[in-house]
C-alpha cells in the first residue's frame, strides 16, 4: 500500500523537488499551493504524466484560516490517512524595522507560524500512528541578519514549535522535526543580483548555493529515521565558516 504525503507549498523551489523525490519514492502526494495556479498546473501534469493516480492537487492559501478547512475536507472526501506532512509554504517581508507595518508581520506570522499550527491541530486526526511531520525552518533562525525581521523571528519560532511539539505528540508516536536550510538556489535566490550571490558565495565554505535536489535527502533522512524527533538540521554549506 502506497503511503501519503502531503505537502505544504509544495509547486516550486523546496517543495517541488521534495514532491517528486517522495513520489520517486512510491508515495501519493498532496500538493498545495497559495495562488500560482498556472505554475501549479504545469507542475502537476509533469508529475501526473510520470507518476499516475499518485499526485493530487490544491489550492490552499497559507494566509487565509479557511485553507485549513479546505486541506481537512479534501483528505477526509478523499478517505486517506497521512504518514507525512511538510510545512514548506513560507512568507517574509523586507521592509526595514522602521517602516514594518503591524498588518505585513502578522501575515508573516500567520504564514509561518499560526497556519501550520492549527493545520496540524485540524487534521492530527487524519496523521497515521507513527506518522511524521517535518517543518522548513531556517539558518536565519539561527544566524541573525537584517534583511527580514519578521522571517528571522518566524523561523525561530518554528524551530521553538518543532521542539515543543515533540511533548503533544507522543500519544501517536508522531515525529517532528525540521531542515533549517542556507541558500537554497530556488527561483528566489536564482533571481537575486549578481553581487549579491557573490556576496553570498563568499561566505559559503562548499562556494556555492545549494540545489533543492541536494536539500531533499536531508528531508527524507528525517521522514525515514524513526529515531529523529526534536531536530532541526541544519543544511547551510559551511555559511561563515570562511
Amino acid at each position: 500500500m502506497n503511503k501519503t504525503a502531503l505537502v505544504i507549498g509544495a509547486t516550486k523551489g523546496i517543495g517541488k523537488s521534495l514532491t517528486e523525490r517522495l513520489l520517486s519514492e512510491g508515495y501519493c502526494v498532496i500538493m498545495t499551493y497559495a495562488s500560482d495556479s498556472e505554475t501549479a498546473e504545469s507542475v502537476l501534469s509533469l508529475f501526473s504524466f510520470r507518476f499516475p493516480e499518485h499526485v493530487f492537487l490544491l489550492q490552499a492559501d497559507s494566509s487565509v484560516w479557511s485553507s485549513i478547512d479546505q486541506i481537512v475536507s479534501f483528505v477526509n472526501e478523499h478517505q486517506m490517512m497521512l504518514d507525512v506532512i511538510v510545512f514548506n509554504a513560507g512568507l517574509t517581508d523586507r521592509s526595514s524595522f522602521l517602516s514594518i507595518d503591524p498588518d505585513a508581520w502578522l501575515q508573516v506570522f500567520m504564514v509561518n507560524v499560526h497556519f501550520p499550527t492549527f493545520l496540524l491541530q485540524k487534521i492530527y486526526p487524519y496523521i497515521q500512528q507513527g506518522g511524521n511531520v517535518v517543518f522548513t525552518g531556517s539558518l536565519m533562525a539561527i544566524q541573525p541578519h537584517s534583511l527580514s525581521l519578521s522571517y528571522g523571528i518566524t523561523k525561530a519560532a518554528v524551530h521553538a514549535l518543532v521542539k515543543n511539539l515533540v511533548k503533544f505528540l507522543i500519544e501517536k508516536k508522531v515525529r517532528v522535526n525540521a531542515v533549517a536550510p542556507g541558500f537554497v538556489d530556488t527561483e528566489w535566490q536564482k533571481n537575486k543580483p549578481a553581487e549579491i550571490r557573490r556576496n553570498i558565495t563568499k561566505k559559503l565554505a562548499v562556494g556555492r548555493f545549494c540545489d533543492p535536489e541536494e536539500l531533499t535527502d536531508v528531508y527524507m533522512l528525517l521522514i525515514n529515521n524513526c529515531y529523529m524527533n526534536g531536530e532541526i538540521v541544519v543544511c547551510d554549506g559551511g555559511y561563515c565558516y570562511q
